[in-house]
């Protein structure tokens, strides 16, 4: 490799990155920006084709930001949320399908029927990755958020199937619909089935692993592991990967604090580079594909987009009410397990929350070069893809506000439960301390014993006081904010101390490194607080 094929390849991330500094620091949305950068840089002279390569993308890219949601997401929740879930990873991804399929063999001449399926199949998964940063950043409710997470989840592993008979129907390797039926059940369940086998194996691994740094490293590589073991079979390793991430990330806390820490750390970094690369990928690709356009008419392509465009938004917007009232008014069941009716505004951010991702751009570049119309259809997966990260990415933060959506009364719940959470654990902590010092089990100095009851105490008490958001019912400063407000003051000062004292050479960078670690984890606990 020479030196300018290099640089063309550090272009990319390197320019990724400084797109995303850019929206973290202004605040906007990342993955719209990032497009929106991608594709004025593919008329910029002198900037190389990127050509999406679908392989690289479900190998390299998708493995992991599917590990990395799933690790984030709670196996509770998504097990409370399995029937939306369901409805919106399966059904709607079917629905879309059949819908765009039929409107687009009906709008677009000499467009085959299977092959107008495989564009349905194409553009039906829904990415999730920027409607779940904007509602977290805008206070989307927790279980809103669980059932974007998990239709993301899921919702590729029915696209890819749905796409792989479509083509197989197109190019003639398809088989009747009960052996289609069978083998997306057998691909499934073997995917589930790889899935907890190296899950397990993993959790094994990890929970013996003490070297943080190792088993973050063995981390790295296990939605690797899981996909390739899955796909090596013919299996769904996009299953697989959830199903792996799903456990550990159940099965964290059992690893060390080391491993938890860094993990956190790992993780964000990875999806930080990661998604900022297959956006601006996305944008990219516009040069490109508008050069396998000759001959098209350009108003006949745009009435296409636009038409497909606005049947994809249709087609969950018609959804996803139905699929939420429908069953709690016909099942006595559903209302039973399920007893709070979702509100009508979450529903409506539900139905809204539709912006597709690279898995479309990629599932369309991987079409057979003697697939009829491919290059139309790469064009239309383009327009869409785009068009609803544009549109649904402008609106969606405005329609959050506008629908005055609040978690001010689940983070209420979630504080009262911590508070009395934490004075159980302070209970349990002193009986054991009380265990430890009585009758001469341990010869400890009673100063010790007190400042570890103390501390005891005073994790208790931060968590009743942050109930109040850190101010007295008098409206004073409460001790416990007070004592991280005037903590952190003297940690910056300590922190001045022992830089000004590694310049003077008075300490080596090891040991400067060593006790900033030490002020670093106290301020990250003083933050939590």
């Amino acid at each position: 490799m020479d030196t300018s094929t290099a640089l063309q390849f550090l272009l990319l991330p390197a320019g990724a990155l400084g797109v995303a500094a850019l929206a973290r620091w202004r605040d906007w949305s990342a993955p719209l920006l990032l497009v929106v950068a991608g594709l004025a840089a593919s008329y910029v002279p002198g900037v190389p084709d990127y050509s999406l390569d679908p392989h690289i993308v479900l190998l390299v890219f998708l493995p992991p930001m599917l590990y990395s949601a799933a690790l984030d997401s709670s196996y509770l929740r998504l097990r409370d949320a399995a029937r939306p879930v369901g409805l919106l990873a399966v059904g709607l991804v079917l629905a879309t399908t059949l819908v765009v399929g039929f409107v687009a063999h009906a709008i677009v001449p000499q467009l085959p029927l299977a092959a107008a399926f495989a564009l349905g199949a194409i553009v039906a998964p829904p990415d999730a990755v920027s409607a779940v940063a904007i509602g977290r950043r805008l206070g989307l409710p927790r279980r809103a958020l669980t059932i974007l997470v998990g239709e993301s989840l899921f919702n590729d592993a029915t696209a890819l199937t749905a796409y792989r008979v479509a083509v197989g129907a197109m190019t003639g390797a398809a088989a009747g619909l009960l052996d289609i039926g069978g083998q997306f059940l057998l691909a499934a369940g073997l995917g589930v089935a790889i899935g907890l086998a190296i899950a397990y194996l993993a959790g094994f691994v990890l929970r013996r692993l003490d070297d943080a740094l190792i088993s973050n490293g063995v981390s790295l590589l296990v939605p690797y592991a899981a996909y390739l073991a899955a796909e090596a079979v013919h299996a769904s390793g996009v299953i697989a990967v959830v199903i792996v991430g799903i456990y550990l990330g159940h099965e964290l806390s059992r690893t060390t604090y080391g491993t938890r820490l860094l993990s956190g750390a790992v993780w964000k970094v990875a999806d930080l580079v990661l998604e900022s690369i297959v956006f601006a990928l996305i944008g990219l690709q516009l040069r490109p594909i508008i050069a396998g356009l000759d001959g098209e008419r350009p108003q006949e392509l745009a009435t296409y987009a636009i038409v497909l465009f606005l049947v994809v938004v249709l087609v969950r917007i018609a959804w996803v009410p139905p699929s939420t009232y429908l069953p709690r008014m016909l099942s006595r069941r559903v209302r039973a397990r399920e007893p709070k009716t979702p509100s009508w505004q979450n529903v409506m951010l539900t139905s809204w929350a539709g912006m597709r991702g690279v898995v479309s751009l990629a599932a369309a570049f991987a079409l057979p070069e003697n697939f009829p119309q491919r290059n139309l259809l790469l064009f239309l997966t383009f327009a869409i893809v785009v068009g609803t990260l544009i549109v649904h990415g402008l609106s969606f933060p405005w329609l959050i506000r506008r629908l005055g959506v609040s978690t001010a009364r689940e983070r209420y719940g979630d504080d009262l439960a911590e508070a009395g959470a934490q004075q159980a654990a302070a209970a349990a902590a002193l009986a054991r301390l009380e265990e430890l010092t009585s009758d001469g089990v341990l010869d400890v100095h009673e100063e010790v014993v007190e400042q570890l009851r103390a501390r005891a105490e005073r994790k208790a008490l931060h968590a009743w006081e942050r109930l109040g958001g850190g101010i007295g019912p008098e409206g004073e400063e409460t001790p416990a904010s007070l004592y991280r407000r005037l903590r952190r003051e003297m940690l910056a000062a300590e922190r001045e101390v022992f830089v000004r004292m590694r310049d003077e050479r008075r300490i080596d960078d090891e040991v400067l490194h060593r006790v900033m670690q030490e002020l670093d984890f106290e301020e990250a606990t003083l933050e939590r607080g």
